[in-house]
């Protein structure tokens, strides 16, 4: 029996079984199970695998990458088109993009790269289509566009998701707060920090043994569930924001796009009329997490057109050298900043201060 068909067996017995106390440790069984085969089609064991697929594997430029998520025919190269100016192939027939479409875009002074993925169908996750290549492109991104058609979204949208999720992919979540270490000897050993509703040492023992793990020390720092212990111990998952556009809301009336607008995570768009760009820009700007550093070389003004780049919880002193160049660091005496991060303009920090968007920065080499 292959892969696929021990995939489909069992989520045929996940929708049999009722959810209750009784069948939980069965579910979390099963769903181990479901990930270990869902590992192997990703990574087929021997054969050192086949490429990438033609014309999937685009270099990484600037300092974002958004990927342009959806099924056929809902407006991704029109959008895409419309935002970047780049020719994606646009028809009104379905599976028009059959390679990855890469596109740049300048933002705040910040380099953004847009991918528009091909159309993604049902079953990706299982290998159909180019489906996994689609995926396998859209795990390396910084944000996800879930492209949706306005008329038809709660389906589609539940269809890319388990996709996206079949190939570790966590949209707008956490990493689970659980440590998870191996040992040679000792047997399980489960400290939990809060009170545990679904994970008990027998639930947690019947997880770790689908991956034949007896020995090992795991501690939960807040209620979880299952499914995030398998991903704790699976280890290749991604957490990527994302970001819903609801495109061609020019069929819509106004009092369905006041609804729309009170949804999370959604923007409404037209891609065709360009409405609402500034909006789901502004939105990618949060998002994305990117922190703006202008450099000033010794007695001249900054130089404010070309900002360096840092993401969220890398932007020391340190980091910006990096950015800059590595050689820096060796030279690196100290710092005068000037923003929102000192409390004096300017003010003299050293490599392991902490920087906020905007702030000016002149470096001071070793004489």
């Amino acid at each position: 029996m292959g892969v696929l068909e021990k995939i489909s067996e069992i989520e045929a017995e996940m929708a049999r079984t009722q959810r209750n106390k009784a069948t939980a440790h069965h579910l979390g069984l099963l769903k181990a199970r479901l990930a270990k085969l869902r590992r192997e089609l990703l990574t087929p064991k021997g054969g050192g695998g086949g490429g990438t697929g033609e014309g999937f594997d685009v270099a990484k430029t600037g300092d974002a990458r958004i990927g342009f998520v959806g099924f056929p025919s809902v407006g991704k190269s029109t959008l895409l088109t419309n935002l970047a100016g780049v020719y994606s192939e646009v028809a009104a027939y379905e599976f028009t993009t059959l390679t990855t479409v890469p596109g740049v875009i300048r933002y705040k002074g910040a380099k953004v790269q847009l991918l528009d993925l091909p159309g993604i169908i049902e079953g990706a996750k299982d290998g159909k289509g180019r489906g996994r290549q689609v995926i396998a492109v859209a795990r390396t991104c910084s944000l996800i566009y879930i492209v949706l058609d306005v008329l038809k979204p709660l389906n589609d949208k539940r269809i890319i998701e388990r996709e996206l999720e079949g190939f570790g992919i966590r949209l707008n979540k956490e990493p689970p707060n659980i440590s998870f270490r191996r040992k040679d000897k000792g047997g399980i050993n489960l400290t939990a920090t809060v009170t545990q509703t679904t994970l008990d040492l027998d639930f947690v023992k019947t997880i770790l043994d689908v991956y034949r793990i007896h020995n090992a020390d795991i501690t939960l720092r807040y209620d979880a569930t299952e499914d995030d212990l398998i991903d704790v111990i699976e280890g290749n998952r991604v957490y990527i924001p994302c970001i819903y556009v609801l495109n061609k809301i020019d069929q819509i009336s106004i009092e369905e796009l006041d609804i729309i607008y009170k949804v999370p995570h959604c923007v409404p768009i037209s891609a065709h009329h360009k409405w609402n760009f500034d909006d789901l820009l502004e939105k990618m700007w949060v998002y994305l997490n990117l922190v703006r550093i202008y450099t000033k070389p010794k007695g001249q003004l900054p130089d404010y057109s070309s900002p360096v780049v840092l993401h969220i919880g890398k932007t020391t002193v340190e980091d910006l050298c990096n950015a800059l160049h590595k050689s820096i660091l060796k030279e690196f005496k100290n710092a005068l900043v000037w923003g929102s991060s000192v409390k004096h303009n300017p003010q003299k920090v050293g490599k392991d201060h902490v920087l906020m968007d905007e702030d000016v920065v002149q470096i001071v080499k070793k004489v």
